[in-house]
């Protein structure tokens, strides 16, 4: 490959969350402006019937699972999936106080502490294959919702994540296809995201893997992040408390309109790459459309799906007016049977730590003909306050 100038970086830069400055390769995933989210080459919308066992796969090895490689894989995540005693007894030993992200990020501690091979590609095999347990360790201790069964062996990714929640009078076949379809759409997002990038930097310190990925859920943690999804679901239910259930998308339209003139926010509308609609949530839009329509936030989602961009389109200075994933992850959990919008974000976590994972192994074993990317080192510039 010749050199070349790929990007000259002005004062314009400066100050600007790195935005659009390249600082390395993604091999996971990458974000269309106008396709959505593609893994490994495959557009996210083509493996939506895909089983989480054969996507997780596909972004590990970088190709599509023959049925005995797929067979021996799930065995082995199987097999890997089970935190000892001492990890589910020092997570629950933790304070419940505060947002269950802060449980989530001290359980993945505490895993490397005590199960850390300090080996980057064991570990991450390791850690994709026993998060789903530690996410279920953490939701059920921080809601009080009692012990937390072992991973069966009999069950698939997620279908043993839904078993282990131990959510009140959840319907459990509704429900493991949302979480199941949640988790797939959320698994990676290119390498430049907030946690995805901060995890990398702190792994590029010879951190391993668990402290690195502990570090990216902090910043997933953030409402500019992963929280976003939690905020979108209160912003419809508060559009609910205004307009109330019967509301129209006239009626919509208008709380918008009123929003912005009142200069408050709309959540769920707008991306830093899209400049159409996400193509996550039009799969979960789907599954609304044929499962929920009679649930209220899932009703009123879909009405904000269709007033937003006609109001948001009228500012030209809207890049992108339409509905990002958060806008209807929320509501079609809520609609599931998961209406516990403040786990949101360790479902988010549960599922990025999949593609994360995965990046600080590339990062760490085979960039630069496997010596690794150096140490994160960004040169900032001296100037007076």
């Amino acid at each position: 490959m010749t050199d070349k100038v790929l990007f000259e970086v002005t004062e314009d830069n400066l100050e600007t969350g790195l935005r659009g400055v390249p600082v390395g390769f993604c091999t996971t995933s990458f974000v269309d402006p106008q396709k959505g989210l593609f893994y490994r080459g495959k557009a996210v919308s083509e493996l939506t019937n895909h089983s989480p066992e054969e996507v997780i796969y596909l972004l590990l090895y970088g190709k599509v699972a023959s049925e005995q490689e797929l067979q021996e894989f799930s065995q082995q995540l199987k097999s890997r999936g089970h935190c000892s005693q001492a990890v589910i007894r020092h997570i629950e030993s933790l304070p419940r106080q505060g947002h269950p992200m802060k449980l989530f990020t001290e359980a993945l501690l505490i895993l490397g502490m005590l199960e850390s091979q300090e080996d980057y590609q064991e570990d991450c095999l390791n850690l994709i294959a026993k998060i789903p347990h530690v996410a279920a360790a953490v939701i059920n201790y921080h809601a009080g919702w009692g012990d937390t069964p072992a991973p069966n062996s009999n069950l698939g990714y997620m279908a043993n994540f839904t078993e282990m929640l131990r959510v009140p009078e959840a319907d459990k076949t509704a429900l493991q296809e949302a979480l199941t379809l949640f988790n797939l759409l959320h698994y990676d997002h290119g390498g430049g995201n907030l946690s995805a990038f901060v995890s990398k930097a702190v792994a590029s310190g010879l951190e391993d893997i668990y402290g690195a990925v502990a570090a990216g859920m902090c910043a997933l943690e953030g409402p500019r992040h992963g929280k976003a999804n939690q905020d979108c679901l209160e912003f419809v239910k508060e559009v609910i408390d205004d307009l109330g259930e019967d509301a129209s998308v006239d009626d919509v339209e208008g709380f918008i309109r009123k929003r912005l003139e009142n200069g408050e926010l709309i959540f769920g509308f707008g991306h830093a790459v899209l400049r159409a609609e996400d193509a996550r949530a039009t799969i979960l839009y789907e599954l609304c459309h044929k499962k929920f329509t009679d649930h209220p936030l899932a009703k009123m989602a879909l009405l904000l799906r269709e007033a937003g961009p006609k109001v948001l389109k009228e500012n030209p200075k809207i890049s992108n007016p339409y509905p990002n994933v958060d806008a209807i992850s929320g509501a079609t959990l809520s609609a599931a049977g998961f209406p516990y919008p403040e786990y949101y974000t360790v479902l988010f976590g549960l599922s990025r730590i999949v593609g994360i994972s995965t990046q600080i192994v590339y990062e760490r074993c085979f960039a630069r003909s496997g010596k690794g990317t150096p140490i994160v080192r960004p040169k900032y510039i001296y100037k007076p306050a």
